[in-house]
């Protein structure tokens, strides 16, 4: 019988620790995220919406790594929830631009304490977790590149 290939286990994919730890972190998120009603898509997409203001639905898109067929019944949601308005951009028709409403903006408070609850689940000193971080980046620039 040969040998099991190395290349071919678990504990070698580096695919697989990331999976797990993105799953988990976001399993964590849903407990702070249920009380406002959200995913953690739509905090994403709020959080995104916060720190660039309005924008077409392509530059939420690119920003956050979502295809129209995902963000498109997402920004839906949202705007029923009240939190955002989408309207068609008067110089191209076949663009949507989103923006906060009034309660959107409000709802940046309720949703300001979020990170660092976050922030106490996850067991990495400070100097780690940007060690992390700056790999992460590293690794998402690497692959949208290609």
């Amino acid at each position: 019988m040969d040998k099991y290939p190395e290349q071919l286990k678990l504990e070698n994919q580096l695919c697989f620790p990331l999976y797990v730890a993105s799953k988990e972190i976001i399993r964590k998120y849903k407990p702070f995220l249920d009380k406002f009603d959200l995913t953690y898509t739509q905090y994403l997409v709020l959080l995104d919406l916060y720190e660039y203001g309005e924008q077409s639905v392509s530059e939420i898109g690119n920003r956050l790594f979502l295809d129209s067929g995902t963000l498109t019944p997402l920004l839906k949601k949202l705007e029923k929830k009240g939190l955002l308005s989408r309207n068609r951009d008067e110089k191209d028709e076949r663009s949507i631009n989103v923006a906060l409403t009034k309660k959107g903006q409000e709802f940046r408070k309720e949703l300001k304490n979020v990170p660092f609850q976050i922030g106490s689940c996850v067991k990495l000193n400070p100097n780690e977790a940007k060690s992390l971080y700056n790999l992460l980046y590293k690794t998402i620039g690497g692959m949208s590149n290609e």
